[in-house]
C-alpha cells in the first residue's frame, strides 16, 4: 500500500471535514473511497427493521440508483450484511453459480456492474447500515482495497451519528438511538427517497389501504414498469400516476 492506513484514514476525515456535516460529508466520503479502494462506485445504505430505507451518501448519481434498486427489489447485499453482521463479497454477479437476489442481479448487469460489496456499518452495538460498493469489471475486493472500505465503512458512523444527534438528542441508546432517523418521516429527506414517503400517503387515502399495502403496491409497480420506486413515486407525487384500486389496471397517467 503506498500509504499507511493511518494516512489513509486522515485522508478519509479531512474529505468529510472539508463539507457539510450529515450528507453531503457522506457523499465526499463515498467518492473519496472510490478513489482510494480501486472500485467504481459507492453509496451508504440505511437499513432499519430489515428494510432499506434510505442512500445516505453516494459516489455519483449512478451509485444512488444502483443503491435504489435494494430498496425497490427489498433484497441485496446491503439487506444481507446487515442482516449478518458481515461483509458480503461477490466478486462476480454474471457467474452462473451465482444465484442470489435475481432481480437485483438482473437490474445491476443490465447497468453494467459486476462486482458488488457491502460492508456493515455499525452505531454503538446497532448496525445501522452498509457501504455498498460497486464494479464495472468482475473482480474480488481484497488486500489493500479491502483494508479501504472496511476503514470507509468504519468512518461512515460519524455522518450517521450527526443526523442521529440532531434527531434525537444526547442520552438515547441502543435501537432507540436510531429509530427516529430511520423510520420518522421527518428525516426522509436526509435519507433520500422523501417522495416515497408522500407518496405512500396519497396512496393510502387514494386507495384506502395501510402503509405496508401502499408501499408494495408502489414497489410492485416498479418492478412490473422496469422503474425504480423513487421514480414511481415522483410520479405519484407529481400526479402523473395513480395506481388503481383493484390492482388490475396497474395505473392511469395524466392529472387527476
Amino acid at each position: 500500500m503506498a500509504s499507511s492506513l493511518s494516512d489513509i484514514r486522515a485522508e478519509l476525515i479531512a474529505a468529510m471535514s472539508n463539507n457539510t456535516p450529515g450528507l453531503a460529508a457522506t457523499d465526499e466520503l463515498c467518492a473519496t473511497c472510490v478513489g482510494l479502494a480501486g472500485v467504481d462506485g459507492a453509496a451508504l445504505s440505511v437499513v432499519y427493521r430489515g428494510a432499506s430505507r434510505g442512500t445516505f451518501g453516494s459516489s455519483s448519481e449512478a451509485s444512488r440508483r444502483l443503491d435504489e434498486y435494494q430498496f425497490t427489489f427489498g433484497e441485496g447485499p446491503c439487506l444481507d450484511a446487515v442482516a449478518t453482521r458481515e461483509a458480503v463479497l461477490v466478486p462476480n454477479l454474471d457467474s452462473p453459480r451465482e444465484r442470489r437476489w435475481p432481480l437485483l442481479r438482473g437490474a445491476l448487469l443490465d447497468d453494467g456492474v459486476r462486482g458488488v460489496f457491502a460492508l456493515p456499518v455499525m452505531v454503538t452495538s446497532v448496525c445501522v447500515g452498509a457501504l455498498d460498493l460497486f464494479r464495472s469489471a468482475p473482480g474480488p475486493l481484497e488486500g489493500d482495497d479491502l483494508a479501504v472500505a472496511l476503514l470507509a465503512a468504519e468512518l461512515a458512523t460519524a455522518p450517521l451519528l450527526d443526523l442521529i444527534a440532531d434527531a434525537v438528542g444526547v442520552g438515547a441508546h441502543g435501537e432507540d438511538l436510531f429509530e427516529s432517523v430511520a423510520s420518522g418521516p421527518e428525516h426522509a429527506a436526509e435519507l433520500d427517497r422523501v417522495e416515497v414517503h408522500q407518496a405512500t400517503g396519497m396512496l393510502i387515502a387514494a386507495l384506502d389501504v395501510d402503509a405496508t399495502e401502499a408501499l408494495v403496491r408502489l414497489r410492485a409497480h416498479a418492478i412490473t414498469t422496469g422503474q425504480t420506486a423513487s421514480q414511481v413515486a415522483r410520479a405519484i407525487v407529481e400526479r402523473r400516476l395513480m395506481l388503481e384500486t383493484d390492482g388490475r389496471a396497474g395505473a392511469r397517467d395524466g392529472s387527476p
